[in-house]
């Protein structure tokens, strides 16, 4: 059997292409951080060439796709992908880019990095940033099972058959669930972050079911009952992707610039790229090709099949370009010139394992690194070693002043980077907090960039640079992910831990602004002809309102890429109109994407603040509208939540929520103070108890056993929403006058609802405390208003650690992250 050599160069995508996908012999599909999903279809087999089309717009990076095998209901198949913007877009592979999609599945709240599919079982699984894994039913499009009890990323999913999901973890632990997430097996042993899973073949030597791989460069073979039976050791730093060849032989790509092919515990041979990264590999099951995606942007099919290769011309063009390309220091480690050998090595030596790497030095003092190819039996050049950008110890001139590092660090979509200016002597944590600061940025960014200053500076010490890379691409993962670890690498002297400045109290209001503006005209453009087509044309939308729509959609757009706030003007007016129309006649099935522009309304323009309709302003129209009542619809509550959220982004949204404090706590905590206030001497889990009945009992179900049907349970981004309110509230009553008596009777009634989410964020969820963000959020709001209630701060104080037991909730919090100590330590010293 040959080696694979290169079929066909796709180029197309304009950022790193992060996912593919090989469905069927003539088709391709492809995900990209440049926002798009493309289909790649075989044009002509004589001269196997292929031609790309946009197939999805996405409104951020696209980093997971799968493909739903054709069936009776969808005989082309489906096309599934995720992001950053957190929507799983669902859609026929042929359709035209501006056709609706089949399905948005919504439920994630970051990043979806992991995607499978069954279609035996009919569901769809898919993992995130946000810790959860969840399973939808195909045709239903409702998240029908949570994959619970991750204590980190869940970067890795596979659907292994109709019963069976396999999900790996940042937290380097891999799972086994029913697909019912039902939890069935938890399985250690990996060393580190656990990104990519595939199925082994059933005549594979090992006996194993299923392969994992990760951060510290191994394919580990397992079965099901948790035994790892091999371990295939060769990539010399992560590995982000595996698939299985019909021959029963596996393949891999990683940051090491490779895909390597594995027969049996061997790896038979390598396959190194133009790129720094290889982020995804895929197999055709049907003539076993197989196609990478790179961060060179470009798609590469390859072949074992003399009659589907490349022209010799073509094959040669990549070959050269693989010796051309520079690799950067950082990725090879320390290099000590005098020691290497010189180009007479590469005559005299041969190589002990394919895909061994040699550094030579050049005659004219360059080095480049040379890969062994065990199948031609010679050395083959893949590049020229350069020193990364910054390592050349001079300092960078920012601001007028030197520094030793000036970072890049990617914020937002569309807009330039912003610079973070570093020196040695500098604490990281000052440094991160003065960049935070200078670009007004939410302070639950500062771990993220503290670590992100400490990982890529280890080592390097005042007037020396380390050689790490310079800047976080934009989207970096919660994980460490950036720091580009290489297998059996040691760290130098430990970086002593640098003191944590203060986070309360929080100062900044907070708000949740990401969307698809394209993709909720699209939806509501779509309800509106159901409605229409089922007879309610009374209520739908005309040309004349379609028309305000997408006025509406170019002024948010617009607003998208501004920092103030935009004025009133006829398109916010009428879009107001329009919007409340939505949220109150439509049919509450249909009115998730009108609560969605409110949302942006609310964060976006002062006049919704000011917006009357029969004398009722947009508080009083969410009362009427029945969201809040309505407990099937935990999403359309969570928008409307998020609303309120949003509405302290200007200062008549700041006046309308201070003014309307007492009508939305009754809609969402609807029992006072008084009734709700137990015995001091009653037990910490009875007082828990009785706030979480009382408090939440319009979020929760009649019996509080069942969470299922509990949209504070079944939806997380509902109580990251409240807390992003209750955290904006506080913050409003840090900045009232401390004199004032409505300021202490406004801290006493934040306490009630607070003390009470933050026992459900502890003890509800699965894990208790696994929610990291709600409970991060809820933490920094109860410790701004116990730092912040003016003349009765003790009085406070006192009723927190008495009557609501706080002392005894952070005693039970699970400290799983370095910010979460850091305001429970800060909490404490206030309660002392």
């Amino acid at each position: 059997m040959g080696d694979f050599k290169l079929s066909a160069s796709l180029e197309g995508h304009e950022d790193d292409v992060r996912a593919v996908v090989f469905p069927e012999p003539n088709a391709i599909i492809s995900a990209s951080r440049d926002a798009t999903v493309r289909l790649w279809a075989l044009r002509s087999t004589s001269a196997f060439s292929w031609s790309g089309n946009i197939a999805c717009h996405a409104s951020s990076f696209v980093n997971s796709l799968a493909y739903y095998p054709p069936t009776a209901n969808y005989p082309e198949g489906l096309a599934v992908s995720g992001g950053k913007d957190t929507i799983i877009d669902v859609r026929r592979p042929g359709a035209a880019v501006d056709d609706n999609a089949e399905a948005l599945l919504l439920g994630h709240s970051n990043n979806v990095c992991a995607l499978d599919t069954n279609a035996e079982g009919g569901f769809i699984v898919s993992g995130s940033w946000d810790g959860q894994g969840m399973v939808w039913r195909v045709g239903k499009w409702e998240c029908e099972a949570l994959l619970e009890g991750h204590e980190g990323s869940v970067w890795a999913v596979l659907a292994y058959d109709s019963d069976t999901i396999i999900t790996g973890c940042a937290d380097k632990q891999i799972r086994v669930y029913s697909a019912t997430g039902k939890p069935l097996r938890l399985i250690r042993g990996s060393s580190d972050v656990v990104r990519a899973l595939c199925r082994v073949p059933s005549d594979h030597p090992s006996g194993a079911h299923f392969a994992s791989a990760g951060n510290d460069g191994i394919i580990r073979l397992w079965t099901l009952e948790g035994r790892q039976v091999g371990q295939l050791v060769g990539h010399e730093s992560f590995i982000y992707s595996l698939a299985s060849l019909p021959t029963g032989e596996l393949v891999s790509s990683g940051e090491d610039r490779t895909v390597r092919i594995w027969r049996g515990d061997q790896c038979i041979q390598t396959i190194t790229h133009p790129a720094i990264s290889v982020w995804s590999v895929s197999v055709n099951p049907t003539n076993g090709d197989l196609v990478s995606g790179a961060s060179d942007r470009i798609v590469r099919v390859f072949t074992r099949s003399q009659d589907r290769l490349a022209d010799a011309a073509v094959i040669a063009a990549f070959e050269d370009s693989v010796k051309s390309s520079s690799i950067p220091q950082q990725q090879v480690g320390d290099v000590n010139k005098e020691k290497l050998p010189g180009p007479e090595f590469l005559t005299q030596k041969s190589g002990t394992k394919e895909g061994q790497v040699v550094m030579i030095r050049e005659a004219d003092g360059s080095v480049t690194a040379h890969q062994w190819s065990q199948g031609t039996a010679q050395w083959i050049s893949v590049g020229t070693v350069v020193d990364a950008v910054g390592s050349s110890g001079k300092k960078v001139d920012f601001g007028g002043k030197e520094y030793d590092y000036v970072f890049d660090v990617d914020i937002e979509d569309g807009k330039p980077p912003l610079k973070l200016p570093y020196n040695l002597s500098q604490n990281p944590y000052e440094a991160a907090t003065k960049f935070i600061e200078d670009n007004e940025l939410p302070i639950g960014y500062l771990d993220q960039v503290a670590n992100f200053i400490t990982t890529n500076t280890q080592g390097a010490t005042i007037g020396q640079q380390s050689s790490a890379p310079q800047s976080v691409p934009q989207g970096a993962d919660p994980w460490g992910q950036e720091s580009r670890y290489r297998p059996g690498e040691t760290s130098s002297t430990p970086t002593p831990t640098p003191p944590t400045p203060k986070v309360l109290p929080q100062t900044t209001y907070l708000s949740i602004k990401t969307a698809n503006l394209a993709t909720i005209e699209k939806k509501i453009k779509e309800l509106n002809e159901s409605l229409i087509a089922e007879g309610s044309k009374d209520i739908s939308l005309n040309s004349a309102e379609l028309d305000v729509l997408h006025a509406l959609m170019l002024q948010l757009e617009r607003a998208q890429s501004s920092s103030k706030p935009t004025p009133a003007s006829a398109a916010i007016d009428n879009g107001l109109a329009l919007v409340t129309k939505l949220i109150t006649s439509w049919p509450s099935s249909h009115r998730l994407p009108g609560l969605d522009l409110l949302r942006l309304l609310a964060a976006t323009s002062p006049a919704t603040a000011t917006y009357q309709q029969n004398d009722n302003g947009v508080v009083d129209i969410l009362e009427e509208s029945g969201v809040f009542g309505d407990m099937d619809r935990a999403n359309n509550i969570m928008l409307a939540v998020r609303t309120f959220a949003n509405l302290f982004e200007t200062e008549e949204g700041r006046s309308l929520m201070d003014r309307s404090f007492d009508k939305v706590r009754s809609f969402l905590f609807p029992i006072p103070l008084k009734s709700t206030t137990p015995p001091v001497n009653m037990t910490l889990t009875t007082v828990l108890h009785q706030q979480i009945q009382t408090l939440l009992a319009p979020l929760m179900p009649s019996d509080a056993t069942s969470p299922t049907n509990s949209p504070l349970q079944s939806n997380r981004n509902l109580l990251i929403a409240l807390s992003t309110l209750y955290i904006n509230y506080c913050v409003h009553v840090s900045t009232a006058s401390p004199s004032s008596p409505s300021t202490l009777d406004r801290a006493f009634s934040l306490l009630t609802p607070l003390s009470a989410l933050l026992g459900l964020a502890i003890t509800v969820s699965s894990p208790p405390g696994s929610d990291g963000e709600a409970l991060y959020r809820l933490l920094v709001a109860t410790g701004t208003l116990l730092s912040s209630a003016g003349q009765g701060k003790e009085e406070v104080k006192t009723a927190a650690t008495e009557v609501f037991g706080l002392q005894g909730l952070l005693e039970k919090v699970p400290v799983r992250e370095a910010r979460v100590k850091a305001v429970v330590a800060e909490i404490t010293s206030l309660l002392r």
